[in-house]
């Protein structure tokens, strides 16, 4: 594994998670889409995977630093992809899902503690259920599915393919080749 692909598929990833991050900007400031509590909640685990694959891209790291960025980007893309599939959820059955309007996150921020402001999150409210704008017939919660989805697969496979890579070259000296016990 070199330094330059390491560098440039991070590099890749960032670039993918900025034009999503700007596009989610784009429909709220420009078209005028206000976004719901599990929109927030999306925005902010695709700004954390976008910004972790920008400090990877800028740190070029080694073996082990690879991997440790690598498991950070799995995880801030597992965080999007259950929101948005919970998002998916409510969409699909509006009536079944669908509590009371509740305040915008700064009320709820100011009133409880944060495990109980994501346990209302996730409940749903009118907003998160509204589809406001589609594209090629998939909601706005579909596309950041599937982008999560894909940067969850990349994720996995470079993970998998990191620890398999250690297991087959030691980090440390020794021979790679497996010794028998009765030699």
């Amino acid at each position: 594994m070199s330094l330059a692909s390491t560098r440039s598929l991070f590099f890749m990833a960032f670039i993918a998670g900025a034009l999503a991050l700007g596009a989610s900007y784009y429909l709220e400031f420009s078209i005028g889409l206000k976004p719901c509590g599990l929109c927030l909640l999306q925005r902010f685990f695709l700004a954390l995977f976008t910004t972790v694959c920008l400090i990877a891209a800028l740190h070029g790291p080694k073996r082990l630093g690879c991997l440790l960025y690598w498991l950070l980007g799995l995880f801030s893309s597992l965080g999007g992809m259950v929101t948005a599939w919970r998002q998916v959820v409510l969409q699909s059955d509006p009536g079944q899902h669908m509590s009371e309007c509740s305040p915008g996150l700064e009320g709820l921020f100011t009133n409880m503690p944060w495990l109980c402001v994501v346990k209302r999150v996730f409940s749903g409210a009118a907003d998160c259920v509204e589809i406001s704008w589609t594209l090629f017939d998939l909601s706005i919660p579909e596309w950041s599915l599937l982008f999560f989805v894909g940067v969850t697969i990349l994720g996995a496979y470079q993970v998998v393919r990191l620890v398999w890579y250690a297991d087959q070259r030691p980090i440390s000296g020794e021979s790679s080749h497996r010794s028998r016990v009765d030699d």
